[in-house]
């Protein structure tokens, strides 16, 4: 299993009200520390504002980013595409949005080509959970149409959904697994409450793993602070012979010292992993 992180995590927040978000001063120095804890894999953030201002969607900035990673040896195989939970087309009145967000994917999928992103990750939760099935409709109509995008530059889309299992196996079956699958957020379903082992009937489409705790119903934690079973992930992606990242989206308290708590959770996650 290959582990990463989150972009974001490695320094303080920024932004502090939010626990995640594009670090515009420290992008560049992640690299440089992820390269000193000996991890090789960084998930790209990408929010709304300033969309084509962030590094990977622009020439300088990709080029740039490039050179980074072959630096510090660091692949960034993943994007968690928050900008589209803070402007979810399916819950728009006005077509403008559809327009405008389409033309956007469609230039950041060709980016992620080139910089060797391999999956871009739509997060369902919270602000763009879908409430109804005109929402799920509308969505599923609009993916359809980049579909063919996803085939010429060889990026997939993973859906990060607080759907119960049987709901989400039903949803994912309703698009082409070749461009379409899931992403897991062990700290999410933590906190619904829903049971890892029926969770797992949609095993086969996931492609990508987030490593959070949570409490039940409640917020992020430190490892091991939470509900999150991570002994019982971990061990049946070890029995499933897991090829896919691991990446942390662990708790960053504000008042914490980022390097300190990613080095203990990573420490605990390795000794579950042996």
């Amino acid at each position: 299993m290959k582990l990463g992180i989150m972009q974001g995590r490695l320094v303080k927040r920024e932004i502090k009200s939010k626990m995640q978000s594009f670090p515009w001063r420290n992008w560049k120095k992640e690299f440089r520390l992820l390269d000193k804890f000996g991890v090789r894999n960084l998930e790209w953030t990408l929010d709304y504002k300033n969309f084509f201002i962030n590094p990977i969607n622009n020439k300088k900035g990709c080029n740039e980013i490039k050179k980074l990673k072959k630096k510090h040896k660091i692949k960034t195989k993943s994007l968690t595409a928050d900008f589209f939970m803070q402007k979810p087309i399916f819950k728009a009145k006005f077509k403008k949005l559809e327009s405008s967000m389409f033309n956007k994917i469609k230039h950041l999928i060709k980016n992620c080509n080139f910089l060797g992103v391999k999956y871009i990750i739509f997060p369902l939760v919270d602000n763009s959970s879908i409430q109804n099935k005109h929402q799920m409709q509308k969505l599923i109509f609009f993916l359809k149409k980049i579909e063919p995008i996803l085939k010429k530059y060889k990026v997939q889309i993973l859906f990060e959904s607080d759907f119960e299992p049987r709901k989400l196996l039903k949803f994912i079956k309703k698009f082409n697994k070749r461009y379409f699958g899931i992403n897991y957020d062990t700290g999410n379903s933590t906190a619904l409450k829903y049971n890892f082992d029926r969770e797992m009937i949609y095993y086969k489409f996931i492609k990508n793993i987030h490593l959070k705790d949570r409490s039940l119903n409640g917020l992020s934690k430190r490892f091991g602070s939470g509900n999150t079973n991570f002994f019982k992930i971990i061990n049946f992606l070890k029995k499933k012979n897991y090829k896919g990242s691991l990446i942390f989206q662990s708790a960053l308290p504000v008042n914490k010292n980022p390097i300190n708590e990613l080095n203990y959770n990573l420490k605990f996650i390795k000794k579950i992993i042996k």
